[in-house]
């Protein structure tokens, strides 16, 4: 039986190619077989890690919680350099100017990612603004947020920061920020469970070892990534405490 590795939903579409890319070195970094299975949502996601049909996960930090404390799982790695962070925008055209002139029943446009979810909503809290007092445009990627915003069917678009980054600059051109999250040290992570436990040392020296390596570079830049960095049990420990705050 393969080992399952799994992508959290919110991953920039730009780079599915590169995670199967990934799971092809992973197998032969590993020496095991590896199924890469890819959900379309997180709900379908958590339902199967439930299920324990997970060993692998490149996770979001929502996330991080339930696979550490209750599944058993541990943080091996984070995208180097990288966090997650939220960006709220408009229409260029809209004459907002800043978070604070949004008002009750504003429409905003978000996904079901949950931690830029709920990064969005407490940037949205200097206009006394919450989920009870606004109107949710859920949509499938930041794809189709920016569409709403550029359709007028929302007046408010809530992405992941590297999401809106990678808009084409024809439509980045048609929208203006508001404002961006500087949190830091909320990150996605490759988390190993307890079925992969004894390759946890091969796995985090073969990930590391990736910079150094030529076909290694070239997975990485598949994923949009520069590198991995390692993530210890304190600091996963922290952001999972920081998630749980911000979620009260």
């Amino acid at each position: 039986m393969p080992y399952n590795f799994t992508v959290s939903p919110d991953f920039t579409p730009d780079h599915l190619s590169g995670w199967y890319i990934f799971n092809t070195w992973l197998q032969k970094a590993l020496g095991e077989a590896v199924h890469l299975e890819m959900y379309n949502d997180f709900k379908t996601q958590r339902d199967a890690i439930e299920a324990g049909k997970v060993d692998l996960i490149y996770a979001n930090p929502y996330d991080a919680s339930m696979l550490v404390r209750e599944k058993g799982f541990t943080a091996l790695v984070k995208p180097k350099g990288e966090s997650d962070e939220a960006t709220i925008a408009v229409n260029a055209n809209n004459p907002t100017k800043s978070v604070e002139d949004l008002e009750a029943g504003v429409k905003v446009a978000i996904t079901n990612d949950p931690d830029v979810h709920m990064m969005g909503l407490i940037m949205l809290e200097p206009a006394d603004l919450n989920s009870a007092n606004i109107q949710l445009n859920i949509r499938d990627n930041y794809i189709m947020v920016a569409k709403d915003l550029l359709r007028g069917e929302s007046d408010v678009g809530i992405f992941l920061a590297e999401a809106f980054d990678n808009l084409s600059s024809v439509v980045k051109n048609q929208l203006r920020v508001l404002v961006n999250s500087q949190i830091h040290v909320i990150h996605h992570s490759l988390m190993l469970g307890p079925a992969l436990a004894a390759k946890q040392e091969i796995l985090l020296q073969a990930l590391m070892d990736m910079m150094e390596d030529e076909k290694g570079q070239g997975v990485l830049k598949s994923l949009g990534f520069s590198g991995w960095e390692p993530v210890d049990q304190e600091n996963t420990e922290f952001m999972i405490d920081l998630m749980d705050t911000l979620m009260v």
